[in-house]
């Protein structure tokens, strides 16, 4: 990287804090902070969805996973935009509707503490684990930016910038800067397909590489491709953090308008990144790790002075994903837990006070849990974050949103228990042929079953 590079790079970052404390200035309460309160218009929701959505995996991970797999790679981005399109046209008017700000309190409202505290502390943890995932990506991205810096000051500075994007502006805040990263992003992967399709061409991609591996949406196998896709189905719908941006709409069409935008703008980004990967692929296969295939596309075939404005958008597009994740922890947290808790912290100023103390020590905790051994540990667990949220969540939010008083409560505890822990024991116990969230699902929708039986009984006894 040149003077040039350096100084695009630092542009980018400048910009970003500068849009964060701005937005700062209209969050007066708890309920601004984490959703905007309603007052986003359909851009503004676009922003907070995507902003969230479009992080490492959908960008560097797409890439990365392309150049050994090809077009499987895109599930991710084709998942997160089958979720959204769901999330438009089905749960926009019932979350609206259900006067709620978490996904665990319309749960709780419907199956009462036992149900709703167990949700949110298993789906807080699941939520999190991810925010440890997007801290060790960003502190891959950091030293590309700037060489030379250690590990601990890596960690600081991405845990000070997934700060400085919500916890000034909250919601609100994400949506300005989800959208200048998605302009920047937009930009990025438009220019890296241009490079691909005028150096080199479909038509010489399809030709050199293995048609079975390259040219196959289920090149890993159906059940493992399939319920990658899935499992992003599930966590689109059943995450805090694309909630938050729904009910910040100013109205149900604001938020729908939103939410089908983002379902039409995620897979594209996608598809670009799967472009480039399969051309690294083809140029470049001596490559030490697959990772590395998207920064040194970046470096060797952006034009110069872009570079630094590339990899600076790169790293915010992790940062985005981290703290809007962060942000979804930090309400559950608050709502869900604190306030049931006590009830010192009800007043919208102390709401919003703590609901920034509580992002600083979620943020303060990933950074210790990202260093030595420990956070590798962790990496581990990363893949199955998105499956164990769907396990605890989809099943009761259904239930809470279309069968409201028909479902027994005590089934839904069992089947906020047992479905992630059999995704968590079968991800880790690999005896079956299937993915695990197909067996946590399969457990949990079961017991939704038994709930609904159970409950029809109870009613006609009660005639």
């Amino acid at each position: 990287m040149g003077v040039l590079d350096y100084i695009g790079a630092v542009f980018i970052l400048v910009l970003i804090v500068a849009i964060g404390v701005m937005s700062g200035r209209k969050v007066k309460s708890g309920a601004d902070f984490a959703s905007g309160g309603g007052k986003a218009g359909k851009a503004l929701v676009a922003g907070m969805i995507l902003g969230t959505i479009v992080g490492g995996s959908s960008t560097v991970g797409t890439v990365q996973l392309a150049y050994t797999n090809g077009l499987s790679a895109w599930w991710f981005t084709l998942g997160a935009g089958i979720g959204c399109l769901l999330l438009g046209l089905f749960f926009v008017g019932p979350f609206r509707r259900s006067g709620c700000m978490t996904l665990m309190e319309m749960i709780q409202k419907e199956f009462g503490e036992r149900v709703g505290m167990t949700a949110s502390i298993l789906c807080s943890v699941g939520i999190y684990i991810n925010i440890i995932s997007q801290m060790l990506s960003a502190t891959a991205i950091v030293p590309a930016v700037f060489p030379g810096m250690g590990a601990y000051a890596c960690l600081a500075l991405a845990a000070g910038l997934m700060l400085v994007y919500v916890i000034f502006g909250g919601a609100l805040g994400a949506g300005v800067i989800g959208l200048v990263k998605l302009v920047l992003l937009y930009a990025v992967m438009a220019l890296g397909t241009v490079i691909v399709l005028s150096s080199t061409g479909l038509r010489t991609l399809y030709e050199t590489l293995d048609k079975k591996t390259y040219f196959n949406l289920f090149s890993r196998g159906v059940w493992m491709d399939g319920g990658n896709g899935l499992s992003l189905v599930f966590g689109i719908l059943t995450t805090q953090s694309y909630a938050q941006a729904v009910l910040a709409g100013r109205t149900d069409r604001d938020a729908r308008v939103g939410t089908l935008v983002s379902a039409c703008m995620i897979p594209p980004l996608g598809a670009a990144g799967i472009l480039i990967g399969e051309f690294m692929r083809v140029h470049h296969p001596e490559l030490a790790s697959a990772k590395d295939a998207f920064s040194a596309f970046v470096l060797t075939y952006m034009p110069n002075g872009l570079s630094g404005i590339v990899l600076a958008t790169m790293l915010i597009t992790v940062v985005g994903t981290g703290a809007g994740l962060a942000l979804g922890v930090s309400t559950i947290v608050t709502n869900d837990i604190v306030k049931h808790l006590t009830r010192r912290f009800d007043s919208p100023q102390k709401s919003l006070l703590i609901t920034r103390l509580c992002l600083v020590a979620v943020l303060a905790s990933v950074c210790a849990l990202s260093t030595g051994r420990l956070g590798d540990v962790i990496l581990t667990f990363a893949f199955m974050s998105m499956g164990l949220r769907s396990a605890v969540v989809m099943v009761p939010l259904l239930c809470a949103l279309f069968l409201p008083g028909k479902v027994d409560r005590h089934w839904m505890l069992a089947s906020v228990i047992l479905g992630p822990l059999l995704v968590l024991v079968f991800g880790l116990w690999k005896v079956l042929p299937v993915d695990s969230l197909f067996v946590g699902m399969a457990a949990a929708g079961a017991c939704g079953v038994a709930g609904y039986v159970k409950g029809k009984g109870h009613a006609q006894l009660r005639k």
